[in-house]
């Protein structure tokens, strides 16, 4: 068990594994599978599909996966490389065996495999030229050890007004479609339906003349719907067949049961899909990774609408207002109301307007490019673009030129954050837009209740529903400001403007500076020594620009040019600085204290084997809500006292960098960012905790109610 553990470890951390380790890994992969992309047909016709096939042949005793793994591993996943209007659709994926590893089981192929994948030629392809298919498949090979491989494929196939099949591929792909489950109705007729014996499921099929199977599988599409290495009773009479199941959730409705009924009926073998197939939308060819599956949202998620998940996220955004990552921007937006504070009702409305209009065109974009790349495969989530390096320190290195205008270091103008006397009309509007541009993004590291339901719904509907969730989340962020704006008698209320402004704008400088502290140290979690000093340095010629910049201010023509052409160079030199940072990644590192662990699924599912009480804490150093609910609740002694006393263990997940086993973690439970807080407890379903903590909720959820009683 053990040896399993720890090569599934390496498993998941094979992508920053050293350059020699990883070199050793693949060769080891490589020589226990042999992968080969084939064709069904000879050519390409324009307008047509042609079924492809990624065939892996194993070595003996080593197997891949299913779509759903069970107790662990990975299934099969292609990133293609196609050219423009091509597109393949969702893998046809064979019957799988049940495959048992010590006290787990799972679910995969021995021997060969070939996955079927369509994929539509668009009309524009051209008869005569030649097209490369190619992508990178990547799998997971496992015996009583598991190593990660992956295999560089590709066919090149000629465009053609017709086509003939292929060549000695007719035998395989007969035997792929032999090997994938038949309808139930259309290949056996006969009802099927499941039905509660206790804490069990029975899966019936009411057909008559079963006397001949002898043995029965039963495959769920979805993780954790089923105990997987649970036996699988079967009973045949007159009426028809019944297999006994354990199931995962035991809030499960039976009729939510999906998944292929394998039968071995006279000596062969075969088998039936159930249910709904959770099937991906069609993957966009150009340069795109296949898309992983999305697990189905827990119960509670499954009730929401889209218009709930929109209040859900209007309120998610008003509290968003209250997070001590948004206080920097919207104190330096006060400042600004206070001086617009003698102008026009309709320029107030204006500069309200303008603010929201850059909190929704944000918030639309970074939704609209989440939503892009995770229909593309990528493995990500809200607040994906600070798993950036690249994009944390730009984020510092802004607020930092802010902070030096607000300690009056350096004038830098309205276009930048509203500020400053004298602005014309078009500038102040432009920086109202760009506050509310900035707002969103220093918003996104902070989670408010309610916000991870709504948009972990919102990654599940169309694009056009989930654009509309995240816009009632920018219109909550932006709500409060452009009330005051849209109503300027409030402004009444605000002092009126004097010299305490400057003093004022001064103090709120220092605020900046935290955010900026604070940025730094996520860059510290994200990158090497190397990395941490190039981010450094690119302070140091922020500092260096916006000095050289204020000293042109007032000289000579001589002295403005040379002094602006200074301030430029030190500019360009800091985001040259940046480039280095994504070459300098570090590997997650969230600092575990005593009783902790590093999250791995496989970590997990050892634990739940052994019936343990787990908490699982993901987390991530940009997150502001993560952090706070660390050292305010889960640090405190009663729950870590409650922890060693009733034998909890704690995995801590990091996604500072993208990690996609949490990635599928989170979109196992319907959420697309971080914090998650999972409790299991014995071999039940995990308990999704609040976002915001209390130690009572802590307490509760672990099963010390007497001590959660007392607080």
């Amino acid at each position: 068990m053990l040896r399993l553990l720890l090569a599934l470890l390496l498993t998941l951390a094979a992508p920053g594994l050293a350059g020699a380790q990883g070199a050793m890994t693949a060769v080891k992969a490589k020589d226990l599978v042999r992968a080969r992309l084939v064709a069904e047909s000879e050519a390409l016709v324009p307008g047509r599909t042609v079924t492809l096939g990624l065939h892996m042949a194993m070595k003996p005793g080593w197997h891949v996966y299913w779509r759903n793994p069970g107790d662990s591993g990975l299934p099969p996943e292609m990133a293609w490389r196609l050219p423009e209007g091509f597109t393949v659709g969702p893998v046809q994926w064979p019957v799988p065996e049940r495959i048992p590893v010590q006290t787990l089981m799972n679910f995969g192929y021995e021997g060969a495999v070939t996955l079927l994948v369509p994929l539509a030629v668009p009309e524009s392809a051209r008869a005569g030229e030649t097209v490369r298919l190619s992508g990178t498949l990547s799998y997971l090979v496992c015996e009583e050890i598991c190593i990660p491989g992956s295999a560089e494929l590709s066919l090149d196939l000629p465009v053609a007004a017709s086509a003939e099949p292929a060549s000695g591929q007719a035998a395989l792909f007969a035997r792929a479609r032999a090997a994938l489950p038949e309808a139930l109705a259309e290949a056996a007729p006969g009802s099927i339906r499941t039905t509660r014996a206790g804490d069990r499921l029975v899966l019936h099929l009411d057909r008559p003349g079963l006397v001949g199977v002898t043995g029965a599988a039963f495959f769920p599409y979805a993780e954790g719907a089923l105990e997987n290495a649970a036996p699988q009773d079967l009973a045949v009479d007159a009426a028809g067949l019944h297999l006994t199941l354990t199931p995962g959730d035991a809030g499960q409705p039976p009729e939510a049961l999906a998944g292929v009924l394998a039968l071995t009926e006279d000596g062969t073998r075969k088998a039936y899909a159930l249910g709904p197939e959770p099937a991906p939308a069609p993957t966009a060819a150009a340069t795109v990774p296949a898309a992983p599956e999305t697990p189905p949202a827990p119960a509670e998620e499954e009730s929401l609408t889209l218009w709930s998940a929109a209040g859900l996220a209007l309120v998610g955004g008003l509290l968003l207002n209250l997070m001590p990552c948004v206080f920097p921007v919207l104190s330096i937006k006060v400042l600004s109301l206070v001086r617009q504070a003698g102008e026009s009702a309709t320029r107030v409305r204006l500069h309200g307007l303008a603010y929201t209009a850059g909190v929704l065109a944000s918030f639309l974009g970074l939704a609209g490019l989440l939503i892009a790349l995770k229909a593309g495969g990528a493995g990500i989530g809200w607040g994906f673009q600070l798993q950036s390096p690249v994009v944390v320190a730009l984020l510092a290195y802004g607020l930092f030129a802010i902070g030096l205008s607000l300690s009056g270091a350096v004038h830098l103008g309205g276009g930048i954050v509203g500020l400053g006397d004298g602005l014309t009309r078009r500038a102040g509007y432009q920086g109202s837009f760009f506050t509310g541009v900035l707002a969103t993004l220093v918003a996104t590291p902070c989670t408010a209740p309610f916000m991870g339901a709504a948009v972990g719904f919102a990654l599940t509907q169309s694009p056009l529903a989930a654009l509309t969730v995240f816009a009632s989340l920018g219109l909550g962020l932006a709500l409060p400001f452009l009330g005051l704006t849209l109503v300027p008698q409030a402004l009444r209320l605000l002092p009126r403007p004097g010299a305490w402004m400057d003093v004022l704008k001064g103090a709120l400088a220092f605020p900046v500076y935290a955010t900026v502290a604070w940025l730094v140290w996520v860059l510290a979690q994200q990158v090497g020594p190397n990395g941490l000093l190039a981010g450094l340095t690119g302070l140091v010629l922020v500092a260096l620009a916006a000095w050289a910049w204020e000293r042109a201010r007032g000289a000579g023509r001589l002295g403005t040019g040379f002094g602006r052409v200074a301030a430029l160079a030190a500019l360009a030199a800091a985001l040259g600085l940046v480039a280095v940072l994504d070459g300098d990644r570090a590997t997650a590192r969230t600092a575990l204290a005593q009783g902790e662990e590093a999250f791995t699924q496989a970590r997990l599912d050892a634990l739940r084997a052994e019936g343990r009480t787990v908490f699982v804490d993901m987390t991530a150093a940009w997150c502001i809500t993560c952090q706070v609910n660390e050292r305010t609740v889960l640090a405190r002694e009663g729950v870590q006292a409650a922890f060693r006393g009733g034998q909890v263990a704690y995995l801590k997940g990091d996604w500072t960098n993208q990690n996609p086993e949490i990635t599928r973690l989170l979109e196992r439970h319907g959420r697309s960012g971080v914090p998650l807080y999972l409790v299991y407890r014995g071999q039940g379903e995990a308990q999704v905790l609040p976002q915001i903590l209390t130690e009572g909720i802590v307490l509760a959820a672990i099963g010390q109610k007497d001590v959660a009683a007392a607080q």
